[in-house]
């Protein structure tokens, strides 16, 4: 690598803000571009809504107020709270005595950037009128829209999965009572218990989290439940993010509770019994049984048409995010297609800013400007270590691609892993602040 690792994850540690080369630049540039009243009609204020306050939107909701103070911009989200799945883990695994850490409400940064928001749950998308349709049947109408909602399962390519499984069978895949629950199923499982695991085939949100699930899960059981052991089936062939560390840290740490088993798709369930079968024809049982189902884009992004040929996820502009199926929409974070960029946390937050420098361009007339983005993801693989990658993402011929040469892995001897666990901590607590304030 042609950069030095640690102090560029230090740097992504302790500054999420830095999270895109340019923005601050490009954002005064289309501050000055001029005003709504130079390209709207006297008296009409132009809107922006934002579906969603996660990493993506709420950073997409900030940074267009931020960038042009003119455009009002609301954000609709279901709930008044926002729980981090990035980090759950660290609940899951007993690194955390509640979700407190990651909770973060909308006060601040509403009163801050005055943005405008509506709790609600979004239930349709009429991109010819330009509306947006709430549960209660009002509508709100923008000039763009910005769709940034997360995943959705395809629980119906799962033989035996209903409305109870997740009950039984919890995917904590989506930060909250899930992830609650699983984690009162590890603390009630007699010591000698056995812990499954199953994992999707790519793509699918945070693509190293059921390997750090399985890490900490392993790493609560030995020391709380020695005599029980934690199986992750994963639907893939083989490790797909950070192989050469998580294979270590399974074979030092955790080779007698832990076993790993590549090439297992689960294509059914049996809630009642805590039975997976894998392609019909290999049955598992276990005592607590974590089944993360296969993903697609979030439900509204589904029902608006939003998603391409596969019919799971959102092709989107490279340069913008503006949608390829609809104009005026744009699709960022999980839900979006976006080329080398993983589904992650920091790929939501850097997207947004590029997102929002594009749109905001757009509005005013102005030419739209190919940005980098960045991700950095950190793993933890022990209650006081951690691992994690990092790249620069730009478009090269047309697509989403990662640098070469622009970050790497961790190293593989562990000269930096209790250094990173620091990291991590100091990542977290960043982009949280970022996006409630």
């Amino acid at each position: 690598m042609t950069l030095d690792r640690r102090n560029f994850i230090k740097l992504l540690g302790g500054a999420s803000t830095v999270a895109m080369a340019g923005v601050a630049s490009v954002a005064s540039a289309a501050v000055a571009a001029g005003s709504a009243s130079e390209v709207m009609p006297k008296g009409k204020q132009r809107r922006v809504v934002v579906i969603g306050g996660g990493y993506g939107g709420t950073i997409a909701a900030k940074y267009v107020r931020m960038l042009d103070s003119t455009i009002e911009v609301v954000m609709i989200e279901r709930n008044k709270q926002y729980v981090s799945c990035p980090f759950s883990n660290y609940y899951i695994g007993g690194l955390m005595k509640d979700l407190s850490p990651l909770t973060i409400s909308y006060d601040k940064l509403a009163k801050n950037h005055g943005i405008k928001m509506v709790y609600a749950d979004v239930t349709a998308i009429d991109p010819a009128a330009k509306t947006v349709t709430m549960g209660d049947g009002k509508t709100i109408s923008y000039d763009r829209l910005i769709v940034s909602p997360g995943v959705d399962f395809r629980t119906e390519e799962i033989e035996g999965y209903n409305d109870q499984t997740s009950l039984l069978m919890p995917h904590a895949w989506k930060a909250g009572e899930q992830t609650i629950l699983l984690r009162k199923q590890l603390e009630a499982m007699a010591d000698g218990g056995n812990v499954i695991i199953s994992m999707p085939l790519v793509p699918y949100r945070c693509p190293p989290g059921p390997y750090e699930r399985a890490s900490l899960i392993a790493n609560y059981l030995k020391t709380n439940k020695p005599k029980s052991k934690v199986m992750l089936l994963d639907a893939n062939a083989d490790v797909v993010a950070k192989k050469p560390l998580f294979t270590k840290a399974w074979n030092t740490y955790y080779k007698d509770n832990m076993v790993y088993i590549p090439g297992k798709k689960v294509t059914k369930v049996d809630a009642a019994t805590k039975t997976v079968t894998v392609e019909g024809i290999e049955d598992f049982k276990g005592d607590v049984v974590n089944f993360i189902p296969p993903q697609r884009a979030g439900r509204i992004a589904v029902a608006a048409g939003l998603v391409g040929p596969d019919k799971n996820w959102c092709p989107v502009d490279t340069v913008s995010f503006e949608s390829k199926i609809h104009k005026d929409i744009h699709v960022i974070g999980d839900s979006a297609a976006a080329g080398a960029m993983p589904k992650s946390g920091y790929s939501a937050n850097t997207e947004a800013k590029v997102c929002a420098t594009n749109l905001v361009a757009l509005m005013n007339g102005k030419e739209t400007v190919d940005l980098s983005t960045l991700n950095v993801c950190y793993s933890a693989i022990s209650d006081h270590e951690s691992i994690s990658v990092a790249f620069v993402y730009k478009v090269i011929d047309g697509k989403i691609a990662a640098v070469p040469n622009s970050g790497g892995i961790s190293p593989v001897d562990f000269s930096t892993t209790q250094h990173e666990h620091i990291y991590a901590e100091s990542w977290l607590k960043n982009i949280l602040t970022e996006m409630s304030t």
